[in-house]
């Protein structure tokens, strides 16, 4: 499952081919996905939420983060949640050593000053140093914080050199993820 080709395939069905229902219902291996367009323009995409586990930091975690996280979850990343949001805005990584957990990626959290919570997502392992804003980790970021800071609608920022805002709305077992796609390119390929 991609959250950026989901939001991309509602966005061009939406505003370029002119889908005239609220809802659209991708197939997915995950399972059905659901896209609503809502009428301020955001799109929320209707994710399952991820579980973690809290969990003993590895010790290469720790020394490719070059900081010991406060505290560590574990689910199909490791989640390492760190003091403040300075500290996730200026972690540097070392790739090379992430590559090497036994986990498909890395995400690194901790509470926001100008919102809820923050972010940044490292997946060297499958050819991705860092992705500027990643769905799948707010399906597990947003039940976590949901939990800590006792509500259930949460304003996330991702901290990638791009950056990215995320609305999160914990819903059951289910995450909705809102955000906005913009049009910035169109082109004709002729074969």
């Amino acid at each position: 499952m991609c959250g950026h080709a989901t939001l991309a395939s509602a966005f061009v069905l939406f505003d370029i081919l002119g889908y005239n229902k609220d809802t659209i219902l991708f197939e997915t291996r995950s399972g059905k996905l659901a896209v609503t367009k809502e009428p301020s323009g955001t799109l929320s995409m209707d994710f399952p939420s991820k579980q973690t586990t809290v969990c003993e930091a590895p010790q290469a975690l720790c020394r490719a983060l070059g900081i010991k996280p406060i505290q560590t979850l574990v689910g199909t990343e490791y989640v390492a949640v760190l003091k403040n949001a300075e500290e996730v805005k200026n972690l540097n990584p070392d790739f090379s050593l992430l590559a090497t957990l036994d986990k498909r990626a890395v995400i690194v959290t901790a509470k926001g000053n100008d919102c809820d919570f923050v972010s940044r997502f490292f997946a060297p392992k499958l050819g991705v140093n860092e992705d500027p804003v990643t769905g799948s980790a707010h399906c597990a970021l947003a039940p976590y914080w949901a939990s800590k800071l006792n509500k259930t609608i949460l304003h996330a920022k991702q901290l990638s050199k791009r950056g990215g805002e995320i609305e999160c709305e914990l819903v059951d077992d289910r995450v909705m993820l809102r955000g906005y796609a913009v049009k910035y390119m169109s082109g004709e390929i002729e074969i």
